[in-house]
Formats: C-alpha cells, structure tokens, sequence
C-alpha cells in the first residue's frame, strides 16, 4: 500500500511540474530573469520599447525614475553594446534571453552590411535606431521587433 501511494504521489508531482514549466508565467519569469542579468539592470525599474519604422525601427529603453542614475547608465552602457554586437552580427544576447533564435535573425545576419545600427542617448536612458534601404532586411527587422513586442508585452 505504501508503495502504491509513493508511486502515485511522484506520477503526480511529475504532471505537476511538467505543467509548471509550460505555464507562460513562469517562461516570462525565466526570461525577464535572464534579460536582467545579460542587460545588466532591472527590468522592474526600467521600461522597454520596441517601435516599427517604414525602414526599420527603434529599440528604447529608460529608467522609470529619473533620480535612477544606476539604471540609466547601466541602459546606456548596454544599448551601445548591442548596437555594436548587432552591427556585427551578433545577436547571442537576445538569443540568451528569449531561449531560442528571434524571428528575422537570420537574415538581419545575413543582410548585416545593408543594416544601420545606431546608439543615441536620451534623458533616461537610450535607444538603438535601426534601418535599411533594403526591403528585406526591413521586414527581418520588424520581424524581430515585432517578438519583443510580444515577449516583452511591451504594447507598442
């Protein structure tokens, strides 16, 4: 009896933390988690932004609080380095944070010589401007904007 009972207690908990770990809560929390530690501040203090553009688009990001000088360098500190990195090619921080390849990386690699990354600071914070003349590279673009959108829930 007692065998029996220990059996069915660990067939449940298995279902159990199977569910947990597809509950979408808690892959947002893993994420969020992740992206703290790769960007280097808190996500809680700071808000996100993702915004399309006819030939590409914007990703912003500022301190809530505008006495929060550590988060608004650690922001700018981390924008100029992805611009950098995608400049490059390298897209392994939004790889480590979502867990997987974001749409239109691919071929944001692929097309990286007809793609403009640029850092600007703004009072808060910082943004990366991002833009192509090719169509191409436009829709990859918005393609990996567009799952920021959606991971973030930005709302933009």
């Amino acid at each position: 009896m007692k065998v029996l009972l220990a059996v069915s207690l660990l067939f449940v908990a298995t279902f159990l933390i199977a569910d947990e770990m597809d509950c979408p809560l808690h892959k947002t929390h893993e994420m969020e988690a992740r992206g703290d530690s790769a960007m280097g501040f808190d996500h809680l203090k700071t808000t996100h932004h993702f915004l399309l553009k006819d030939d590409g688009g914007v990703i912003q990001v500022e301190a809530n609080n505008a006495e929060d000088s550590q988060s608004r360098d650690a922001i700018r500190q981390h924008l100029q380095r992805i611009a950098q990195m995608f400049q490059d090619g390298n897209f392994e921080i939004p790889m480590f944070v979502h867990a997987q390849e974001p749409p239109g990386v691919p071929t944001m690699k692929k097309l990286k010589s007809e793609i403009n990354y640029s850092y600007e600071e703004t009072t808060q914070g910082g943004r990366v401007k991002i833009n192509s003349p090719n169509a191409e590279a436009v829709s990859a673009i918005h393609d990996f904007l567009n799952f920021q959108i959606q991971e973030h829930h930005t709302g933009d």
